[in-house]
């Protein structure tokens, strides 16, 4: 074996985690994906004879590479305007990825990958690296050019915004689903009662239509706003077929058998705090539904 197909099969070892600390980082699959090819490129075509601990080496790339991506989409003006959901990944309630699986091995909800997007990239970096990877500050602060103190306060920061604006999500999975078929059914019926039963007083509806039409995308508070949106949306005739979310209980919502959108659930305490809608059709175009799409009835 030569040291070429040797390192590519190092690398393979590490591609989920990989793409898992370019996500994060990132917030979204195919600029994840990007990051972990450019990285493997670099492994290529570098001289790591000398490298003691490939996968350390390996992370620091991939967060360098996501870290510029995300400085560059800045410097483009690219970031976006209004509510924005990240990418989310979706599985079949009853048959996750092993793949997605390893992605999200540290469960970070559609809700928790908001609030990264949020953060300067620095600290998102800090905090994803330090917090989810386990990695030293001392390598921190090489790849945000601070010193290791800065990087520590950077990860600190975030920590707390993190801690302010993503509530502990119940452990209990089964009573999670049972939330969401119940929303499915009060939504189906237009039920106002029952929406407001299981809404918390101050819950978050975040909306994602994309940038056109202007304003189409919404940020929503409160459970009787919320609930009317909700019941708006019982006259679209909507298909909902329940799906893993970012590893947490979910939908995928069809109309005429047409994706219509992606909706992510933050539930504590037997309520619903936060929903976070993807319904931009140009990135619905680019998920992979066809299990939902196909099995229709």
């Amino acid at each position: 074996m030569d040291e070429l197909q040797w390192l590519a099969e190092r690398f393979e070892e590490r591609r989920a985690r990989l793409r898992a600390v370019a996500y994060r980082i990132l917030g979204s699959l195919t600029e994840a994906d990007d990051a972990v090819q450019e990285t493997w490129l670099r492994l290529s075509r570098a001289e790591t004879s000398q490298v003691e601990n490939l996968s350390a080496w390996l992370t620091t790339i991939v967060a360098r590479v996501s870290l510029n991506m995300v400085r560059s989409r800045q410097a483009r003006h690219e970031a976006p305007i209004g509510p924005h959901v990240p990418d989310p990944i979706i599985d079949p309630a009853e048959d996750p990825d092993p793949e997605h699986e390893a992605v999200l091995a540290d469960a970070v909800g559609l809700a928790l990958q908001v609030v990264l997007q949020r953060l300067s990239p620095s600290e998102r970096l800090a905090y994803v690296l330090h917090d989810m990877f386990d990695m030293p500050f001392d390598d921190i602060a090489a790849i945000v050019e601070r010193s290791p103190q800065a990087a520590r306060q950077l990860a600190s920061r975030a920590r707390r915004r993190v801690r302010n604006a993503d509530p502990l999500p119940d452990s209990n999975l089964t009573g999670r689903w049972a939330v969401v078929d119940a929303y499915v059914a009060a939504a189906r019926d237009g039920n106002f009662d029952a929406l407001i039963a299981l809404l918390h007083p101050n819950v978050l509806l975040r909306s994602d239509r994309g940038p056109k039409p202007a304003g189409a995308s919404v940020e929503l508070h409160g459970a009787k706003t919320v609930a009317g949106r909700a019941m708006t949306f019982s006259q679209l005739g909507l298909e909902f077929k329940p799906a893993l979310i970012n590893g947490t209980p979910g939908l995928v919502s069809l109309r005429l058998g047409q994706r219509f959108a992606v909706i992510g659930f933050t539930i504590a305490a037997g309520k619903i705090t936060e929903m976070n809608i993807l319904a931009d059709p140009d990135r619905l175009k680019r998920l992979d539904l066809s299990p939902f799409e196909e099995n229709r009835h």
